[in-house]
């Protein structure tokens, strides 16, 4: 197990996926954040099942900034109730697991 995990988000227009992507990485809460579009999800929201376009961030990070990261999105996201789901990162590859957590470290101040 590592200390890197993969956060998957929804958002229902392009526009806002890009701009909560950026925001996390220009934050450093994101080394980096994957986002596919287009994807068609199916959820129960106030008693009825309902259908929307969205998009789905995939956004990887450091488990210790989970906390970080999930109030920032519930505070940018237009979504009343945004998905902010957390999910582990076993094992990879170690170059990329060492860029990802280096990538998440802010720099000092200059």
């Amino acid at each position: 197990m590592t200390d890197q995990i993969v956060v998957l988000c929804t958002c229902g227009s392009s526009e806002d996926a890009g701009r909560l992507a950026r925001g996390l990485v220009d934050a450093h809460l994101a080394a980096c954040v994957s986002v596919m579009p287009e994807v068609k999800s199916y959820y129960r929201w106030k008693g009825a099942v309902e259908e929307s376009a969205e998009s789905l961030l995939v956004i990887k990070t450091s488990r210790v900034l989970f906390d970080t990261l999930r109030h920032w999105i519930e505070k940018e996201h237009p979504y009343d109730v945004p998905e902010v789901i957390a999910l582990p990162v076993v094992d990879g590859a170690p170059n990329y697991l060492n860029w990802l957590r280096e990538a998440v470290v802010k720099p000092p101040e200059t």
